[in-house]
This record gives C-alpha cells, sequence and structure tokens, in this order.
C-alpha cells in the first residue's frame, strides 16, 4: 500500500513543553487509523502536523503529490476536523457551507445537502448556527469535510458531542467513505469507535508515537 502521508524525526515543542518526539509514521492509502491517548497528549497536534497546519520543529512531513494543490502550499484534498471551524454564527448551516464551496467551487447546492444529508443533519432547518448544539455543531463540521469528496479524512474526536444514534450513524458513514477508497485518520477515547471503525490503531504515550493493540 502506498503511503499517502509520511513523518519522520518529526519533533514539536510549545512553552509547556514537548509535545511530540522523533515521530515516524506512515498513513496508508485507504486504511482508518485511530490515533489514541489521554487529554493534552498531543492528539490534536499530530494531526495539524499531518496537514501542516503546524510546522515540525525538526524532522519532516510528506503529503503524496495527488492530495495537494498545484504550489504543494497545503493539502487540497483533506477534509479535516480540528477544533470545529469557525462558522458564521448568524447564517444556517446550509449557508454556512455555500461559503465554503464558494471558495474552489468544485461542488453546488446538490452536494452541499447531500453532506448534510449523510451526517444526519436538515439542509432546510432555518436555525442558525449559533443556536445550534454541541452535537449539531459537530454534524456541521464533518458535513464539511466530506461535502467535497476529499479523499483523506483528518478527523478528531468526529464522534465528539454525538448521541447515540448519530455515532452509530457516523461509524457506518465512515465505513461507507472506506469502502469508496477514502483514507481515514481518527482519533477516539471510545472503544466502541475504535473497535468498530479502525483497522490499525497508534497511540500517543510520553510524547511519543507508538503502536496500540
Amino acid at each position: 500500500m502506498t503511503a499517502i502521508i509520511r513523518l519522520s524525526g518529526v519533533s514539536k515543542k510549545f512553552r509547556t513543553g514537548s509535545v511530540l518526539e522523533d515521530v515516524d509514521l506512515e498513513v496508508l492509502e485507504g486504511e482508518r487509523l485511530a490515533v489514541t491517548g489521554a487529554n493534552g497528549t498531543g492528539k490534536s497536534v499530530l494531526l495539524r502536523l499531518m496537514c501542516r497546519l503546524l510546522a515540525p520543529d525538526s524532522g519532516t512531513v510528506f503529503i503524496d503529490d495527488r492530495f495537494q494543490s498545484p504550489r504543494k502550499s497545503f493539502p487540497q484534498e483533506f477534509g479535516i476536523v480540528i477544533d470545529r471551524p469557525g462558522f458564521q454564527a448568524l447564517r444556517t448551516g446550509f449557508e454556512n457551507l455555500q461559503e465554503l464551496a464558494r471558495i474552489r467551487r468544485k461542488i453546488g447546492d446538490r452536494e452541499i445537502r447531500s453532506a448534510m444529508d449523510q451526517v444526519g443533519l436538515d439542509s432546510g432547518l432555518r436555525q442558525r448556527v449559533g443556536q445550534y448544539s454541541l452535537g449539531m455543531k459537530q454534524k456541521l463540521a464533518l458535513a464539511q469535510a466530506i461535502m467535497e469528496n476529499q479523499q483523506v479524512l483528518l478527523l478528531d474526536e468526529p464522534f465528539n458531542a454525538l448521541d447515540e444514534e448519530s455515532a452509530v450513524r457516523v461509524r457506518a458513514l465512515l465505513l461507507k467513505l472506506s469502502e469508496q477508497g477514502r483514507t481515514i485518520v481518527f482519533c477516539s477515547h471510545n472503544p466502541e469507535d475504535l473497535d468498530e471503525v479502525a483497522t490499525r490503531r497508534l497511540a500517543i504515550v510520553n510524547s511519543r508515537v507508538v503502536k496500540s493493540d
């Protein structure tokens, strides 16, 4: 299998100390990779490094050319949910996704409605995002991560704030997307999510990324 993301000797530290040290890992095309670890161990930092939202202090981050912008400045075919996008509170969920879709002009309203439907969010809802529950905001974030048929998904706690019915829906959705050839990297604390979705697991322990059973 082809490695579409590769971290070699990657380290990252902040004022509070080292978060990740000498990380070597590959994300293989088509796999569903789970990253686990206690709160504050650096899972979100790892995902940010994978998509170059953060630069490492040392080491290199490789992304396959197929998934990058023409100038290779950012990963163009990545769907990302990290700390939730900054949606406009006074607009509806559908209107927010329309604004995001205008950036690349790759999709239209039909694809937006389809993505919202897949995550269990009513595209016709007139409620403003500022009035959304945490679970609804999570669904909206997931919808933006898949609406443009992104081939690589980096999802930080995608099941967070979802009720059980919604969590079941999202697990099934990720499996369906995987069957279509998508590559998925996600973080979760929930054993059920890991058991049902992950094909491989890694854990962050003492700033190191290690294999997890």
